[in-house]
């Protein structure tokens, strides 16, 4: 069970961090039984990104929406998850794979040292939400948790709860060898995406045992913009998500 409301303070002091519990009548609230962990896109922040968190509105589920550690240069604005910036030499775009060393680092603290050890929850009670690079980070997350868990206690073997990537696949830049990892992921993207290609839906599955894929009928890997494409998502989300509601209290979870 949860031992702590997670707040700001929590997390390393050179973070910035947003955290939207469930509301509550109590003036001390309990510990929600799910963290959702959001990670933004290049050249946004956690400020910008925590409104969705906040229009989703997922019972018994905290939002932590975490901002990249980095600022984008040339006062492009909003910052970026990347080991460096790069450009796709075929749009001249900023390119989102370009390695996540140093973001995975960051995000395993916060989940180990933060969600877990110091607020008591499992990694099957957190789940991530990334878009764009942040999807990309997530998914690197993901799999970076399965390779540390052989050094963790036996409670945090198991995977987290699940992953949503929506307009990113597992980067060509992310470590593919040892067994595949258990989190289910859900890969979201617009129909006949460059992005989202079927090689890269391949190379995703070649990481992880549970990946399902969802497209839009429109062109696009943005964000969901209506019902038909946030469905998905939310019942992702149904399936993931824990909740003690009818359950009595003081009641042992077993195994």
């Amino acid at each position: 069970m949860p031992t702590k409301v997670p707040a700001p303070s929590d997390f390393p002091s050179n973070l910035t961090v947003t955290v939207n519990p469930p509301s509550s009548p109590s003036p001390s609230p309990s510990p929600s039984q799910n963290i959702l962990i959001l990670l933004h896109g290049i050249g946004d922040s956690a400020a910008g990104f925590s409104a969705f968190g906040r229009a989703l509105n997922l019972p018994e589920t905290t939002v932590v929406t975490m901002q990249a550690p980095t600022p984008l240069p040339f006062d492009l604005g909003g910052y970026h998850w990347g080991n460096d910036v790069e450009f796709d030499a075929r749009t001249g775009s900023l390119d989102m794979d370009a390695g996540f060393t140093r973001s995975t680092t960051i995000l395993v603290e916060v989940v180990r040292g933060t969600l877990v050890q110091k607020c008591g929850y499992r990694l099957r009670e957190i789940l991530i939400l990334g878009f764009g690079q942040g999807g990309m980070v997530g998914l690197a997350l993901a799999r970076e948790l399965g390779l540390s868990s052989a050094a963790a206690s036996s409670e945090d073997k198991e995977p987290l709860a699940g992953v949503i990537s929506i307009g990113a696949p597992y980067p060509l830049s992310g470590q593919r060898t040892g067994p595949k990892n258990r989190t289910p992921i859900l890969v979201v993207s617009g129909k006949d995406s460059v992005v989202v290609s079927d090689g890269a839906v391949k190379r995703t599955k070649g990481v992880f045992e549970f990946v399902e894929v969802s497209r839009y009928a429109r062109k696009g890997d943005g964000m969901p913009s209506n019902r038909d494409e946030m469905m998905p998502v939310m019942q992702f989300f149904a399936r993931r998500l824990r909740s003690r509601q009818g359950v009595p209290e003081g009641s042992v979870e077993i195994g």
